[in-house]
């Protein structure tokens, strides 16, 4: 059978570096192949040669038996090619029916709009994707899973025949992810075939057919999804072996740092008593909409407690903003990095010293010359990959961008640091060396507690394990005991057998 697209060697190179070195892949029509890989291997690269983003140094591209030359953006597209990546590129103060057509319709300045048309097309291609979406609606307000929806139904609009879905599933629970795989197959019985990237590899068994590794901008196998398990994946990606991932050591447990009692927020955290002590890790699991983040803000101060004792150290305290949780030792790196972890115009520099801009200033103008030093040392230890520290963070790859997050805090030198899905969206790699800092942060007698939705995080690097459900903590497990259905089941409510 002709594949769909045919990439036969294909390199590129930036200066010195050697982006991608003799890649090829092909993909069929009715097919999903995912394409993975650690960040920096060559994916973005080489999604961006078949969008026409990038010409390539040399190799050939083929799509539906014809060779392409000269490929551009507007080419592809005329081919059948559209991508849809992380962050969907909608226009936020437009309607859902505009951003559809603003894809699908051509014409000169003075053609007449067919509102009613437009609006009945969008409807169309909206209930074809399965989207419960009104086409009057600004996308400005919709979530992120239904902005992807939107951009598949103008590619299903557009008649595209190959869809490139980056890392699609990063911020969706997993009632949205089974639509999105819902959708998928509907796709896959059109014939439309399909390049799926993912870190999440635990995925990919319930969707792709195939499946590409990448590392150091070589395809190092290709292989039929249903020959290859999680373990070896990781050590085609990353030359390691699953336990790598979760370099978890055993360290001394201190007395306890951070407790609450009793402690809640308007009707989304609800009696909370947590503890967790000096040099431990501290996972924190439930399913989305548990109240985790919420019991996050809580503990910072970003959503101050209105019932309930906090204690640091033994002592009672009122955490009624960020600034008072920094004063008390208290760090958190949010969900959201590219929101609210970093800024992501700022250097790296910028970005390491915010939270200490008091230490750092001298008659109220920061000083640059330690801010330099500050952020010199943080990259050394947290071997952050940047060409220097006055690298604006936005340029930086999503691991290095939550390793600079991460750094910010630290600077504080807290006693208990708070981490909201500290590897999300991040590859294996990153995974490994983000979890090895956690582990050396731990054996230096910092408290930490760990927001994940991936049990193998969890029960992978947790001390011990407390489950949310509705808003409260249901349960613990010590790490001794923990295992998936334990936590699954407590996330689920039912905490009958699931004592520790």
């Amino acid at each position: 059978m002709r594949p769909l697209l045919k990439l036969s060697s294909i390199t590129k190179s930036f200066g010195g570096v050697h982006a991608l070195k003799g890649v090829s892949l092909d993909v069929q029509g009715g097919e999903v192949h995912a394409l993975v890989g650690e960040n920096g291997a060559g994916k973005s690269t080489l999604i961006k040669i078949v969008t026409g983003a990038h010409q390539p140094d040399s190799g050939t591209i083929e799509y539906d038996g014809m060779s392409v030359q000269n490929n551009s953006p507007s080419l592809s597209r005329a081919l059948g090619i559209a991508a849809i990546y992380q962050q969907p590129a909608l226009f936020p103060d437009l309607t859902v029916a505009e951003n559809i057509a603003l894809r699908l319709e051509s014409g000169g300045p003075w053609r007449m709009i067919g509102w009613n048309r437009r609006r009945k097309n969008a409807e169309e291609l909206l209930a074809r994707v399965g989207a419960d979406i009104s086409p009057d609606q600004h996308v400005r307000g919709l979530t992120m899973p239904q902005q992807q929806l939107v951009e598949i139904a103008a590619a299903v609009g557009a008649e595209s025949q190959l869809l490139i879905l980056d890392e699609p599933t990063a911020s969706l629970s997993d009632r949205e992810v089974d639509n999105l795989f819902r959708v998928i197959g509907e796709l896959r019985k059109q014939g439309v075939g399909m390049i799926y990237i993912s870190h999440r590899l635990e995925e990919l068994p319930k969707v792709a057919d195939r499946v590409t590794v990448l590392r150091d901008g070589s395809a190092v196998a290709t292989k039929k999804m249903s020959e290859v398990d999680r373990p070896e994946l990781i050590r085609l990606m990353v030359g390691r072996s699953l336990e790598a991932v979760f370099p978890k050591t055993t360290v001394p447990i201190g007395e306890v740092v951070l407790e609450a009692r009793g402690v809640g927020h308007g009707t989304i955290v609800n009696d909370i008593h947590l503890s967790v002590k000096s040099g431990e890790i501290l996972g924190l699991a439930g399913l989305v909409g548990a109240g985790r983040t919420e019991l996050s803000r809580v503990l910072f101060g970003l959503t101050p407690a209105d019932r309930g004792q906090i204690f640091v150290r033994g002592e009672e305290v009122t955490i009624h903003s960020p600034g008072r949780a920094i004063e008390l030792g208290i760090a958190c790196v949010p969900e959201d990095r590219r929101r609210h972890g970093v800024i992501l115009d700022m250097s790296v520099a910028a970005n390491t010293t915010l939270a200490i801009l008091d230490k750092i200033a001298v008659l109220g103008m920061v000083d640059r010359s330690r801010e330099r030093r500050i952020a010199q040392d943080f990259v050394a230890r947290m071997a952050t990959k940047t060409p220097s520290v006055q690298t604006p963070v936005g340029n930086l790859s999503g691991g290095n961008q939550q390793k600079v997050a991460l750094s910010r805090w630290l600077a504080t030198e807290p006693k208990v640091l708070i981490l909201d899905e500290p590897t999300q969206g991040v590859d294996v790699g990153a995974k490994s060396e983000i979890h090895k800092l956690m582990s050396e942060l731990a054996g230096r007698g910092l408290a930490i507690i760990m927001i994940s939705s991936e049990l193998p995080e969890i029960l992978g690097m947790s001390d011990r394990i407390a489950v949310m459900h509705g808003g409260r903590i249901v349960g613990e497990l010590d790490r001794a005991v923990a295992t998936q259905e334990k936590v699954l089941e407590m996330a689920l409510g039912h905490t009958g057998s699931a004592a520790a």
